[in-house]
């Protein structure tokens, strides 16, 4: 009698299971030769058609900043304009307004820089427009676009994603 325990269980046979084919993979995200997948979604490559970048919308709070000064300096404007505060005005005065005027430029220059608008990757799976991914950095944004268009590459080529260094032939002189 075996004591190994190995007579009550069936022999295991190998499955024949190709892994696929990695392209990109960071906490969240994976993109492999068939499949894209950010966070919970996950979409076949295949289905993915007419993908398209740009940029998501400016920071909230940036912007409200910028409404609420440029309608205060509107505000003061309009009520110099009206009480008849301009023409008592001296020049360096005129200058002092037109600095304050400059104000939400600069907030618009300072809010873009300090919180940039996202990227975004946009596509159409089934017909649908579907925000497929968004990420305010760039690098990684264009790591994940790259490896987005080989797969689809891969897939328009049919017969899946081949590494084109190791399938290619090194080339050797006659000798």
């Amino acid at each position: 009698m075996q004591t190994d325990g190995s007579a009550t269980r069936p022999p295991r046979s190998p499955k024949p299971t190709a892994a696929p084919t990695l392209l990109y993979a960071r906490p969240g995200i994976v993109v492999t030769a068939e499949r894209f997948t950010v966070g919970r979604n996950s979409w076949p490559v295949a289905e993915l058609t007419q993908l398209w970048t740009t940029r998501g919308p400016h920071d909230r709070l940036a912007l409200r900043a910028v409404v609420a000064t440029a309608a205060m300096i509107g505000g003061v404007g309009v009520l110099l304009g009206f009480t008849g505060g301009l023409q008592r005005l001296t020049a360096g005065a005129y200058l002092a307004l037109g600095a304050v005027g400059l104000l939400p430029v600069l907030l618009v220059v300072v809010g873009d820089r300090w919180r940039p608008p996202a990227y975004e990757l946009w596509g159409r799976h089934r017909g649908a427009e579907v925000l497929l991914f968004s990420s305010d950095d760039e690098r990684q944004f264009g790591q994940v676009t790259r490896a987005l268009e080989r797969a689809r590459e891969g897939v328009r080529r049919g017969g899946g994603w081949k590494d084109p260094i190791a399938a290619a032939d090194p080339w050797r002189p006659n000798r």
